[in-house]
């Protein structure tokens, strides 16, 4: 099921305008979620919402203030930041179409699937979805939701087999950095055109279709590895040390040599080898009460 919209509201390209919903499509992995803890006791570390006197503040009593001068703060509501008169809250007004080319990955924060809306007839989303996929062009608007509004681009998906469009919030360009700033990083550098070629031959031995599904969070695993040895008490699974590799001093034979693995049948890394942090195991923080030396 798709659930319920994240945002719904009016899609105008000048006088063409009809609904839409927008949906996430990213989603956060569940993870591992650690809570702080008190070394001697294992007892969770609790945070308490408390003013100057440290008096406690309830959670219905806390608002938004902004602070104009040094300890003096404008009280703002919270109703009255959702009655702010901002025309994106709820139509997307178009302002132009770019091409897809133009749109650099730097820009890019968050997806979403737009589908029509649903009490509304689908003709108008179609007609436009498949003039943006014929085009290969984005339409730049500005959409306000969490807190802030979000410049968007709007386009088809390269899958052909989704029906619906794809939306993007995008970093405004004062947010990124100018990389004229960092020139002194990247040395002006010739290259050799027999290591270019080289270089493109290993590029092309390694190109394969993208299947996303092959990435997975090593990391992720190595945590729940880590926390089931000390769960059972069981020796912890730390990396061995890598053997420090010699500096490439030629870099033609570093490509041909790459060029030839890169042709041999793909080994996927094995996992790193374990070994005893301590010949028991790690033990079990088990909760207890804290002893407070003496002032």
């Amino acid at each position: 099921m798709a659930g319920r919209p994240y945002w719904q509201g009016q899609l105008k390209i000048s006088l063409v305008s009809f609904g839409i919903e927008l949906f996430p499509a990213a989603k956060s992995l569940a993870g591992i979620r650690f809570h702080q803890i008190d070394r001697a006791t294992g007892q969770r570390v609790r945070h308490l919402n408390v003013i100057d006197d440290n008096q406690p503040v309830d959670n219905s009593e806390i608002v938004k203030g902004y602070e104009y001068s040094k300890g003096q703060y404008i009280v703002i509501e919270p109703a009255e930041i959702a009655k702010l008169r901002i025309p994106t809250k709820s139509v997307i007004e178009v302002h132009q179409f770019v091409d897809l080319g133009e749109l650099s990955p730097s820009f890019f924060e968050e997806p979403y699937f737009v589908a029509p809306h649903a009490k509304e007839s689908p003709d108008a989303f179609a007609v436009v979805r498949k003039a943006l996929e014929q085009t290969h062009k984005a339409a730049m608007g500005e959409i306000a939701f969490a807190g802030r509004e979000h410049l968007v681009a709007i386009m088809a998906s390269p899958d052909k087999s989704f029906r619906g469009l794809m939306a993007y919030t995008l970093r405004y360009g004062e947010e990124l950095r100018d990389s004229a700033d960092y020139d002194s990083a990247f040395p002006k550098q010739e290259v050799d055109k027999k290591q270019l070629a080289m270089a493109t031959e290993l590029i092309r031995a390694y190109s394969s279709p993208l299947d996303m599904n092959a990435y997975k969070d090593d990391y992720e695993e190595a945590l729940h590895r880590l926390i089931e040895a000390k769960q059972k008490n069981m020796p912890l699974p730390i990396e061995e040390e890598k053997p420090k590799r010699g500096k490439v001093t030629d870099l033609m034979e570093a490509l041909r040599r790459s060029v030839t693995q890169a042709k041999r049948p793909p080994v996927r890394e094995k996992e790193a080898a374990t070994k005893h942090a301590e010949k028991k195991g790690p033990m079990l923080v088990k909760p207890g009460t804290r002893k407070h030396k003496a002032a």
